[in-house]
């Protein structure tokens, strides 16, 4: 694995732990009704989860061409 992959890969991770985390926040917020709050953490969730999507299909094209 190279150095790119290998903090690629850490990137992916720490990403998906931040987007949990935000999705947690933005869950409370709704439940507590702070519909500005949670309106907006979950706009911030969904970039998130997009940017994660993206790292994963580069970390997935770089596995199979051994980049």
């Amino acid at each position: 694995m190279s150095a790119a992959h290998a903090e690629l890969s850490s990137l992916s991770s720490a990403l998906a732990d931040l987007t949990r985390r935000v999705a947690g926040i933005a869950e409370q917020a709704s439940s507590d009704k702070d519909d500005e709050l949670s309106t907006e953490l979950f706009a911030v969730e969904r970039a998130l989860r997009g940017a994660g999507r993206r790292l994963e299909r580069l970390n997935s094209i770089r596995r199979r061409t051994g980049s």
